[in-house]
C-alpha cells in the first residue's frame, strides 16, 4: 500500500499462538519471514491489518479457542485479513474456512510460506485453502523463538511415530524427523549470541530425537551443554519410556541442563494405557520418577493425565488417582478426554459422561495443587538461581528457578533479564513463592 507521496506504508501484522511450545517457536520463525520493509509486527491485543492464528487441535477446546480468536479479531477490525494456520487448519481445513471472517487457511507445511500467500490482502468471500491432504515428508522446518532476551524455544524434532489412539498429531505433523546435532548446535550458538540465557528444547516427541540422523537425544544434550555462553537448557516434555539413565545423569552432573522433567503419564491404569496404545505400562513411569527423585531430590517433576477415556471405569480412575497419589510428583496437567475425529478412540465404546469427566478432573486438579504447595513448602529456605523475566503490575519481578518454581520479588533496577541467586522464603496465594536476593550474580 502506498500513500500520496508513493511511500510504502507498512501493514501491521499480529500473531496469536495456541497450543504447545513448539507452536510458539514456529510462530516466531514464520514472523521473521515477513519482509521488514512491508510489515510491522504488533501485539495481538492491538488493532492490526493482518491477524495470523497459529492453531492447535489436540482437544476440542483448542478448536474452540481458534474460533473465539477469529471472532475477537474480526470484531476489533472488520477489515482485517485473517489467516488460520497450523494443525487445526491441517486437520479441519473446511471447518476453519467456514468461520466467518477467515480469509486464508494454511496447513502445517504451507504456513512456513505465509509471505507468498498474503500479497493480496483484500477480504475474500471464499477463503483460500492451502493444505495438503497428508503430511508425509522428510523435510524439517527449523524454528526457534526470538524477541525475548531471557528464553528461546528451539525446535529439535517434529512429527510422531507413536500413533496413540486418541491423538491427531501424527496426522497433522507426519512422521518423526529431526535435523543433525551440528545444525542444532549452530542454531543454539546464534540464539546465545543474541543474548538469550535459557533455551527450551521443543518438539512433538523430543525423546524420539535421532530417527532421521542416527543420533540420540543424549548426544544432543551432551553437545548443547558445551555451547559457549549458554547458561540454562531445559527439556520441555519427554515420554517415560524415553527417559534414560544417561539423561538423568546429564541433568544431575551439571548446572546447564535444568532439573525439571515433564513426563506424560496419561493414565495410571494398565488396561487404559493399552486402550490408549501407549508404549509403556505404569511401572515404567514409576521407575523413572523414583530414579529421578533418587538422583536429583529437588527436581521439578510434572505429568500429564487424561481422565474419562472411553471405557475408563470408576475403579480404573480410582486406580489412576491412587497411583498418582503414591508418587513424589510436583504438579499435574489434567485433561478431560476429548474425542478427535479420525482417531480410533473417537469410535470406542464406553463414553464417560461430561459430568463424570469434570468430577474426575476436579479431584486430580486438587491433588495437583496439594503436591505443588508441598513441593514449594519443601523448598522454603533453599538457595536457587532464578532467571528473572517480567515486571509485574504490582511492583514485582517474576522468574523461574531451574526446577520450575515461579518466584516473585520486589522490583530492582536491572533485575529483569538476569540470573540471580535467591533464597526462597514463603508461599504466595498465586502458586508462586516470595524470595529475597542474596546479592550474588549466578
Amino acid at each position: 500500500m502506498r500513500n500520496s507521496n508513493h511511500l510504502i506504508l507498512k501493514r501491521k501484522v499480529a500473531f496469536h499462538t495456541l497450543g504447545c511450545k513448539l507452536n510458539f517457536a514456529e510462530t516466531s520463525t514464520i514472523a521473521r519471514t515477513l519482509p521488514d520493509d512491508r510489515f510491522e509486527r504488533v501485539s495481538a491485543d492491538s488493532r492490526a491489518d493482518i491477524y495470523v492464528i497459529n492453531t492447535c487441535t489436540v482437544t476440542d477446546t483448542a478448536d474452540r479457542k481458534c474460533r473465539q480468536a477469529v471472532r475477537k479479531f474480526a470484531h476489533r477490525n472488520p477489515d482485517a485479513f485473517i489467516a488460520v494456520v497450523g494443525c487445526y487448519a491441517q486437520m479441519r481445513r473446511e471447518e476453519a474456512a467456514s468461520i466467518e471472517g477467515v480469509d486464508l487457511v494454511l496447513g502445517t507445511y504451507e504456513k512456513f510460506d505465509l509471505a507468498s500467500y498474503i500479497d493480496n490482502l483484500q477480504k475474500r468471500t471464499a477463503p483460500g485453502i492451502h493444505s495438503c491432504e497428508t503430511v508425509d515428508t522428510d523435510e524439517f522446518m527449523a524454528s526457534w523463538s526470538a524477541g525475548e532476551r531471557t528464553r528461546s524455544f528451539l525446535k529439535v524434532q517434529d512429527g510422531c511415530d507413536y500413533h496413540c489412539s486418541y491423538c491427531t498429531v501424527p496426522l497433522a505433523r507426519g512422521k518423526s524427523r529431526n535435523p543433525a546435532i551440528s545444525e542444532i548446535v549452530a542454531e543454539a550458538e546464534k540464539i546465545v549470541a543474541g543474548g538469550v540465557m535459557e533455551i527450551v528444547l521443543t518438539g512433538v516427541n523430543v525423546g524420539d530425537f535421532g530417527k532421521s540422523t542416527g543420533e540420540t537425544l543424549e548426544q544432543l544434550l551432551e553437545s548443547l551443554v558445551k555451547v559457549n555462553g549458554l547458561q540454562r537448557l531445559r527439556l520441555s516434555s519427554i515420554e517415560p519410556n524415553l527417559v534414560t539413565d544417561r539423561i538423568i545423569d546429564i541433568v544431575s552432573e551439571g548446572k546447564v541442563l535444568l532439573p525439571h522433567f515433564h513426563i506424560p503419564l496419561q493414565s495410571g491404569n494398565d488396561r487404559v494405557l493399552g486402550l490408549m496404545r501407549r508404549r509403556y505400562r505404569r511401572e515404567v513411569f514409576r521407575d523413572r520418577v523414583m530414579k529421578i527423585r533418587e538422583r536429583i531430590p529437588d527436581a521439578g517433576l510434572g505429568a500429564d493425565v487424561i481422565v474419562g477415556f472411553p471405557g475408563e471405569t470408576e475403579e480404573e480412575y480410582a486406580d489412576t488417582y491412587s497411583f498418582l497419589e503414591s508418587l513424589p510428583l510436583s504438579y499435574l496437567h489434567v485433561f478431560a478426554f476429548s474425542p478427535r475425529p479420525g482417531t480410533p478412540a473417537a469410535e470406542m465404546p464406553g463414553a464417560v459422561s461430561r459430568q463424570e469427566k469434570e468430577k474426575r478432573s476436579r479431584q486430580l486438579i486438587r491433588l495437583s495443587e496439594s503436591r505443588r504447595m508441598q513441593f514449594m513448602h519443601n523448598a522454603s529456605g533453599q538457595i536457587h538461581n532464578v532467571l528473572f523475566e517480567k515486571r509485574g503490575h504490582d511492583g514485582t519481578v517474576t522468574g523461574l528457578t531451574g526446577n520450575y518454581i515461579r518466584v516473585m520479588t520486589p522490583r530492582v533496577k536491572g533485575l529483569p533479564g538476569s540470573i540471580r541467586q535467591v533464597r526462597l522464603t514463603s508461599l504466595r496465594d498465586d502458586s508462586s513463592m516470595n524470595c529475597e536476593l542474596t546479592d550474588k550474580e549466578a
